[in-house]
């Protein structure tokens, strides 16, 4: 078992069940999934980008990247309704509980003047986005094989009806943010 995973049953549901009073466990927050996605607008003159952007993303993440549509066409950016202009990845259950232990431990300590992450970037609805600069800062990317330096949205989707809710949860998880 996943020491984040145990450590969400052994310490952070004890908590967040004192501190908001829950009657019932299944109130309690949770982490429901994890969602990478990058976006590859490049990919509309050239699609060995988006080929490239998802060996990345399936080197990050350990699973096959799914290819993001555009919705609509802009004829501002020669960009047609169907045409793939991205890729992303959803992880659940252990590969979700790994990723973020990665994340956390190895991955954020390595990004340059790092001082935590932002606390502004919760919805409302109590998920939480993460945006990268880079994919250079992950351990298994080898800065030789990288067709482009790209950015990237980590979406951490969580059961949390309100914003509090939600950042007491990834702090329990260890999250890094700002004081």
């Amino acid at each position: 078992m996943n020491r984040l995973k145990e450590n969400y049953k052994n310490n952070i549901v004890p908590e967040l069940k004192e501190k908001y009073n829950y009657k019932n466990i299944n109130e309690i927050p949770k982490l429901e999934k994890i969602v990478v996605n990058i976006g590859c607008g490049d990919a509309t003159s050239n699609s060995k980008m988006l080929e490239a952007a998802m060996n990345d993303l399936k080197i990050i993440t350990g699973q096959s990247p799914v290819a993001t549509k555009a919705k609509k066409s802009i004829a501002g950016f020669k960009l047609r309704q169907g045409q793939a202009i991205g890729c992303k990845v959803t992880l659940r259950g252990e590969k979700m509980y790994n990723f973020l232990d990665k994340l956390i431990s190895i991955t954020l300590p390595r990004v340059r003047d790092f001082r935590g992450i932002s606390n502004k970037a919760f919805d409302g609805r109590g998920n939480y986005t993460l945006g990268l600069t880079e994919q250079l800062i992950f351990p298994e990317i080898e800065y030789d094989s990288v067709v482009k330096v790209r950015g990237m949205d980590i979406v951490f989707v969580t059961t949390a009806k309100t914003n509090e809710e939600a950042y007491d949860l990834l702090k329990g998880f260890g999250m890094p943010f700002k004081k």
